[in-house]
Formats: structure tokens, sequence, C-alpha cells
């Protein structure tokens, strides 16, 4: 029967050693559009792999002959390997792949062997629309740019990173980045745990795993956190909620680089990159006896602090917005559209996000589909639309004194960075404008605000 499967320009490199693969991979793969490479005697191209999607099928009798190191390899090349043997084995990591999760068996039937391909190139589309995402981050401002040189830096390292930053900063995408820039672990899977939503009394099972039968309703082996990142980056957010019992089980693991199952004896060797992230002090949280400072050492390996919103300033937020209400409308009737109105825009960039991407998100979300449904930028309702978003910040009642000091903080650090603007500019308000991604008019508005003065007199546009 005809597959309705599409795959389109994929490369599949065979090495089967002592297996006598390639012929069989051949026939079984005929009817799509994909080049099958007997890969024992050659060197794979690079810039081959890099253009057009490529994947690896390699029997273990390669290894097993030493003619083949798979950490070496896949550092070298990146791309995904399908295992072909006989049985299952013991494995010494270091030579071995970290658990064999792309497996045939060596007798593999045709359609084995295709919903193994189609399962792997679904996963290099979904991996390379990622990666495009991220790549198209948006980072005009000088403090994000310089957030992703660091990532740049030390994305291929193998120690552990300490993410801090607010809430809503993006944590979690700064930890992708770091995640799919690493040339070997990129290659693996990215798990990501929220510590503040682990239910009490389930930490273990979560995070260890557990045998067949270890427990009442345990009917199935369960892989844990730590196993099922095996290969590829554990990323633990919230790691400040962790309470002190489970910092100790967490050290353990990262001290061990092993991990036992809930009713077994046997310890699971592991190799994964540890990513976390907090908004909170964790120094500060060492001086009050709530984290362990072992743990705190083991994770701050290397510090990334991402800005804020606020300390991003005007330029990212316009871009931000803008790029959300593109995902909404639609490229097809934004384009249809008007530009993005320039009150729109500026009342955007004067208005203060403490739940920073993500609120500036929902507040892009609710213009998005208001314009979407009525085809304009319909100004009045646009802007009660803005005004119900600058009433209805949540701010607990414990925390507002805290906010407002917050908002002190901010306020001097936007009146510093207006009045750096002005003297990067020699203080002409259109050029300090254009600098800020804002009208003219909103410069004059902050100016009076912060109080910062000169000699320019005021123009009928800033009245």
């Amino acid at each position: 029967m005809r597959t309705n499967t599409k795959i389109e320009e994929l490369d599949i490199y065979v090495w089967e050693g002592k297996a006598d693969i390639v012929d069989r991979v051949a026939r079984c793969m005929a009817s799509f559009d994909v080049e099958v490479i007997r890969a024992d005697d050659i060197a794979i191209s690079p810039e081959r792999t890099a253009l057009r999607p490529s994947l690896a099928i390699i029997s273990v009798s390669v290894i097993d002959s030493g003619a083949l190191l798979m950490r070496d390899w896949q550092a070298a090349h990146g791309i995904p390997v399908v295992w072909v043997g006989a049985a299952p084995r013991d494995h010494d990591p270091a030579t071995y792949p970290s658990d064999y999760s792309h497996i045939l068996p060596l007798d593999f039937t045709c359609a084995e062997l295709r919903g193994m391909v189609m399962k792997l190139v679904l996963q290099l589309r979904a991996h390379s629309a990622k990666t495009h995402e991220s790549d198209a981050m948006i980072a005009n401002s000088e403090c994000m740019q310089a957030l992703l040189h660091e990532v740049d830096t030390f994305a291929d390292c193998d120690t552990s990173v300490l993410v801090h930053g607010e809430t809503g900063v993006g944590k979690e995408r700064i930890a992708q980045l770091l995640h799919e820039k690493h040339t070997r672990y990129g290659q693996g899977p990215f798990v990501a745990v929220n510590c503040g939503a682990i239910p009490d009394g389930l930490f273990e099972s979560l995070f260890f795993g557990h045998s067949k039968g270890s427990f009442t309703g345990a009917v199935v082996a369960h892989k844990g956190y730590f196993e099922q990142a095996d290969g590829g980056t554990l990323f633990l957010d919230e790691i400040g909620d962790l309470p002190l019992y489970q910092q100790v089980k967490l050290l353990r693991v990262l001290e061990d680089s092993a991990v036992t199952r809930i009713g077994s004896a046997t310890p699971v060797k592991l190799d994964f990159r540890l990513v976390a992230a907090t908004n909170k002090h964790l120094p500060q949280l060492v001086k009050d006896g709530t984290f362990r400072a072992d743990l705190y050492y083991r994770l701050a390996v290397i510090e990334l602090k991402i800005p804020s919103l606020e300390e991003r300033g005007a330029v990212d937020k316009i871009a931000i917005f803008k790029a959300f209400i593109a995902q909404v409308v639609g490229s097809e009737r934004l384009s249809a559209l008007p530009d993005l109105p320039y009150w729109l825009a500026d009342a955007v960039a004067d208005t203060y996000f403490p739940g920073n991407v993500r609120e500036l998100r929902n507040l892009a979300e609710r213009i998005g589909v208001t314009v979407r449904q009525i085809g304009a930028w319909d100004a009045a309702r646009l802007q009660r639309l803005l005004a119900l978003a600058r009433t209805s910040q949540p701010v607990p009642a414990e925390s507002a004194a805290e906010v407002l000091v917050d908002r002190s903080k901010w306020d001097m650090a936007e009146r510093n960075r207006v009045l750096a603007a002005l003297d990067a500019n020699g203080w002409r308000r259109q050029d300090t404008a254009l600098y800020l991604g804002i009208s003219r008019k909103v410069l004059w508005e902050k100016m009076r605000k912060y109080q910062i003065f000169d000699e320019e007199p005021e123009t009928r546009e800033s009245e």
C-alpha cells in the first residue's frame, strides 16, 4: 500500500560494518525522496548536513570494531542516529550512546524503518522551527545583545548555568538557546521542569523514576526527569522553590552523575547539562538558611542575568509588540492594514509592564484579536484596552510597598536612560527620539515627567 507520508530531501548515511544493511535501507526507502549513502569509507560534509536534513543509521558492530567513537562522531556531525543491533546490551557511556533512544533490530522490517525515519524527520522539522524562532529573538537593545553574546560564549560548555531574571522575562527561552547551541547536548532532549509545581511526596517518583511493581499502581517502569534528560539538557525553573530535603537529593545526583529508580538497586549513569533559573536572590536564601550553599555553588558555575523589559527599553518593547501582533493578526491581514499607528507604539513604549514580556504578550494578543476581527486600528477600542491594561496590573497586597519601591527604581533608571540618550545625540530631540525608538512627543512627555530641562523651546508638536 502506498504511504501518504511525505519525506523530502533527506540524506541517510549508513555505517553497516558487518551488518550488510545498506541495500536493505535503500530498498525500503526507494519510494521517498531520500538519498542513501554508504558512509563506512567516506567523510560527511558539514556544509551538506547544514543545508539538507540528515540522519545516520549505524550498526553497533562499527562501535564494537573500535572504528567509531559515538561521542566524537556525534560532536563532529551533530545529526540523529538510529542504532541497529541484534540485541540490547550493557554499554560504556563514554563510548556508546547514552541510552539507545533510537534503535532498530537487526532484522528490521521496512515498516519499522520507515516509522523510525518519519519520527526523526518530524523531530528535525520541529528542531529546525524552534531554532529559527530562537534565532529570530528580538534583541535590539544593547543589554539584550550583550546577553545573547554571553549565551553564544558559554553555550558549548558542559558546566551548569544559573539564569536570573524577573518573572516573565523569558528564562526558559534563554535555556532553550543554551541547549540548541550546544554541539552535543543540543542533539538530545530538552526537559523543562517547574520546581514550584512539584506535588509534595512525588519528588522522588517524578525525578528519579520507578521500577515496575515498586509500589501499588506502578504497573510499568517509568523514567524520571533525570533519565529523560540524559544526553540533553535538564532545565529546572524556579529552583529557589525547592525545599531543603529535595535540594539534598538533587545535589547527590549532580555529584554522582547517576540516579537509582525507586524499587531498584542499580544506579543508572547519566550525562546531561543542567540549566537552572530563578527570580529570587539565591545568595540571600543561602544566608537565610533556606537554600543550600553547596547546591548554589554547584549550580552557579556560569550565571546569566536577563534584563527586565523596562531595562530593555522602548526599542525592544515596540519590536516585540509588533511581532506578537503579527502572530495574532496574520501576515496577510496585517499587510492589508496601515502601519502600526504611532500613538499605539508610543503608548506601548511608555507603559510599565511589571510582568515583562509575558504581560506585553497578553496586551498584544488582546489588541491583535480586536484588530483581526474588526479589520482596523480602531483608536477608541484600542485605547480602552490600553487603559484597562494599565489599571488592572495585579499587585498582591503584601507586596504593594515593594512594587512602589521597584517602580521608583525603574523611574530613576528610565530617567538616566533618557539623559544618556540626550547626551549621546547632543540634546537634539528628534535624533534622541529616533535613537530611543519613540516619537518626539513621547520624548517630551518623558522629559517633563522626569524634570529634564534644556534650552530648546517647546514646539507645537510637543504641546
